[in-house]
């Protein structure tokens, strides 16, 4: 039975009847295709390909060709499973018109939806591009484009002016018409007092057990990206060691004879060749 891909009114019904959702963030076909035989309900194609998959030191110069590109990659491994699409830095800042335009784009390689960081200041843009008919899934706190400015990738929302303020961005998220939003790096109490205050789902990336959804990369639960490990991710194996042991068997086999064997060569048409040959 193939899958049946969750819709923004079923995401929405999942909070006001107390239930969960998970998104995870894959960014390739093969990827996409395992996520689709599972039960996860959403994708974020994430700009933090930059950092896993391009091996950067932030999502800053992620292009728009590039998170297009990924979400083609994406979408024809999952047919069944909504997929969100990451709005990567400055492809929505400088104006509404280019939000529009770069939203639509990423809706056009096969996006369900796109996600937009930023704060209260950035809700005009986001407003807008929900105002054009694009469903918009917001991103408070750590938001990795303007990590630079928050002193790098830590815990946001540690005092009660900056608590404040990170309520006054959910709400204004809320307002421009996002149908849910991530909360990336709070503390579990300001996570809750701002998931009480909102009516749309949130989702929780290392911001405690009270949201509606949660939301992990696959390569960090796989033990695949190791250049650093978030305290809010558990690693369920560590599937890059068994890679590299795989490669390693390999050689070893190369060294040994023991590949390729006849079960990997082609062996026809010998007796012609050797008679042609000789």
């Amino acid at each position: 039975m193939s899958k049946k891909k969750i819709t923004i009114p079923e995401l929405r019904a999942k909070r006001e009847n107390g239930e969960k959702f998970a998104m995870i963030t894959v960014y390739d076909y093969p990827m996409a295709s395992l996520v689709e035989k599972s039960s996860i309900e959403l994708i974020l194609v994430g700009d933090s390909l930059g950092m896993v998959i391009q091996g950067l030191d932030s999502t800053v110069p992620v292009t728009m060709a590039e998170m297009l590109y990924h979400t083609k990659l994406v979408r024809r491994g999952t047919p069944g499973t909504f997929v969100v699409g990451d709005m990567c830095f400055m492809s929505y800042q400088a104006c509404e018109k280019e939000a529009i335009h770069n939203a639509g784009a990423l809706i056009q390689a096969g996006a369900d939806c796109v996600k937009m960081e930023g704060t209260r200041h950035t809700a005009p843009k986001v407003e807008a591009v929900v105002k054009s008919g694009i469903p918009v899934v917001g991103h408070i706190g750590l938001t990795p484009q303007t990590a630079s400015a928050m002193g790098g990738f830590k815990l946001q929302g540690k005092d009660l002016e900056s608590a404040k303020n990170l309520m006054a961005d959910a709400l204004a998220y809320q307002e421009a018409g996002v149908f849910a939003i991530v909360l990336e790096c709070l503390p579990t109490a300001l996570a809750q007092a701002i998931h009480n205050k909102l009516t749309i789902p949130t989702i929780s990336c290392g911001a405690g057990p009270v949201c509606t959804g949660y939301n992990l990369n696959a390569y960090d639960i796989l033990g695949i990206f190791d250049q650093f490990v978030p305290k809010f991710v558990k690693r369920y194996r560590e599937v890059g060691n068994d890679i590299t042991a795989v490669f390693e068997a390999w050689r070893q086999d190369i060294e040994t004879g023991q590949y390729p064997l006849a079960d990997h060569s082609f062996n026809v048409f010998e007796k012609e060749i050797n008679e042609l040959f000789k």
